[in-house]
């Protein structure tokens, strides 16, 4: 068998994993990171094109389309004409059957804040932070279908293939601590939603900038971050090491100029020191007991039943969000957070095709105390003034009901929010019309791109400079579209 097979074997088949391999370069005194090309196009950069008022991201995902006007976009007219037909003025197609009558939101609305922001009692923790937070009311999608939505959101492109916003960071900035990757996942610890870890892949920028998936519940929050004992003896694991390195050494000197091997050794090198950092940042022992109050993180242990319920969603995105806040304090770039998996009967997240109170409702409530804990905590650490906050949602959902207590999908308008970071804080931009169908001004809706766009402004880059040339088209995060969004910077 040649060098060349062998070693193909050993990299993809062998049962050591991630981490094994990466013990490497704790064997060798001799770096292996280097500035290489790629496609023409440098594999780091940490290039600003201006002054950054952020440094890093936390971005807040809620799987299944969370209803804008249940939570944040308050519509007197449905409480009004609730009950009545419904009456679009236009022809609209429905994703189900969802055109039954108005339907008011089943959450009361209550002002908070010096803005008199008014948020429904679903999203309640939210109002000791409103004034922190600025409020996009008029954004709009391409599609109503999930797949597609969640990679817009996530990728900026409708369709697979492209890199996730996280990882286009991560390109650009790197990490600011070498032991921990500087894209990081946490999913809905019910399981991914939908497409999976395709929504922060690397696609063709460097394996290095994907997302790194944490399960922070599970007993193995990385997988295959440490070989199986019953597997690998320490004296196979380090023979095994010394015919990988001879191998790798063996292969590089026929590939001369060939960087992939040394981008895949990158990865693993990560992992080698991840097996060090890691663990202490997933540790919550050293927390005070007050914070982990504050995070709904009281509880832990406790039995929760089987229907979706409030204190189980309070300590599982609690969690999360705490494990966020060390992350992002230890040099982590961007940290994802998601909420919701991806379709199931009974629902496990914001799909509220049958039931929107009992569905939202826990989901909200979980969502908002955690959410309104990171801002709280990293405020009182000084770092919300270089952290940008960001809550994301596929679409909304429709104004009028679907079945009795239910919303269909609504890709016409949403709403997301952003803190920290340079954000102008206590302030919404936009408006939907008085339903929450679409945009009151149609012509001038606010779209993923110029989220994005804006995102990326505030960490100091030009989203049409940041672009890689693949396959002949120099493409960027947000395509041909975007503009930053000054009212609220």
């Amino acid at each position: 068998m040649t060098i060349d097979l062998l070693r193909r074997k050993f990299l993809f088949d062998s049962a050591w994993g991630f981490g094994s391999l990466a013990l490497l370069d704790l064997l060798n005194s001799e770096s292996r990171i280097v500035k290489s090309q790629r496609d023409g196009q440098k594999v780091t950069s940490g290039v600003l094109h201006h002054p950054p008022k952020a440094k890093r991201v936390v971005q807040l995902f809620m799987a299944g389309a969370a209803s804008h006007i249940d939570l944040f976009d308050h519509k007197p007219a449905l409480e009004k004409h609730h009950g009545e037909p419904s009456d679009f003025g236009e022809k609209v197609e429905a994703f189900q059957n969802g055109l039954g009558p108005w339907m008011k939101s089943p959450f009361q609305f209550r002002p908070y804040g010096a803005s008199g922001k008014m948020l429904s009692d679903a999203v309640a923790d939210l109002g000791s932070c409103v004034d922190e937070m600025a409020f996009i009311h008029n954004m709009t999608g391409k599609t109503g279908v999930h797949s597609q939505a969640t990679y817009l959101q996530a990728t900026g492109f409708q369709r697979p293939g492209f890199p996730g916003v996280g990882s286009w960071v991560s390109y650009a900035l790197g990490s600011e601590n070498e032991n921990l990757p500087a894209f990081v996942v946490l999913p809905d610890h019910r399981g991914f939603a939908s497409n999976g870890p395709k929504n922060w892949g690397s696609a063709f920028l460097p394996t290095s900038s994907q997302g790194t998936t944490i399960f922070p519940q599970r007993a193995r929050p990385i997988r295959d971050l440490f070989p199986k004992s019953d597997l690998v003896t320490p004296s196979s694991h380090a023979q095994g090491l010394k015919l990988l390195d001879q191998l790798n050494r063996d292969f590089a000197r026929t590939r001369v100029g060939d960087e992939r091997l040394e981008s895949r050794l990158r990865t693993y090198e990560l992992a080698a020191k991840m097996q060090l950092s890691a663990p202490e940042a997933l540790d919550l022992s050293s927390e005070p007991a007050h914070i982990m109050k504050m995070y709904g993180l009281d509880r832990i242990g406790a039995e929760y039943p089987e229907a979706i319920n409030v204190p189980e969603e309070i300590e599982y995105f609690g969690r999360k969000c705490l494990i966020a806040r060390r992350l992002l304090e230890r040099g982590v770039r961007y940290v994802q957070i998601w909420s919701g998996n991806d379709n199931s009967f009974p629902r496990r997240n914001w799909d509220s095709h049958e039931d929107l109170k009992r569905e939202h409702g826990p989901l909200a409530r979980g969502m908002a105390r955690g959410a309104s804990a990171l801002i709280q905590d990293l405020k009182q650490r000084g770092l919300l003034d270089d952290t940008i906050v960001l809550w994301t949602t596929e679409f909304g959902r429709m104004p009028s009901t679907q079945g009795s207590t239910g919303r269909d999908h609504n890709p016409h308008v949403f709403t997301n929010w952003l803190c920290g970071g340079g954000v102008r804080g206590g302030v919404s931009h936009g408006e939907s019309d008085q339903w929450g169908f679409k945009p009151l001004d149609r012509d001038n809706p606010t779209q993923v791109y110029d989220i994005h766009a804006t995102l990326l402004h505030l960490l100091g880059l030009n989203h049409l400079k940041l672009t890689v040339r693949h396959n002949g088209i120099d493409r960027r995060l947000t395509d041909v579209h975007g503009h930053v969004i000054r009212e609220i910077i």
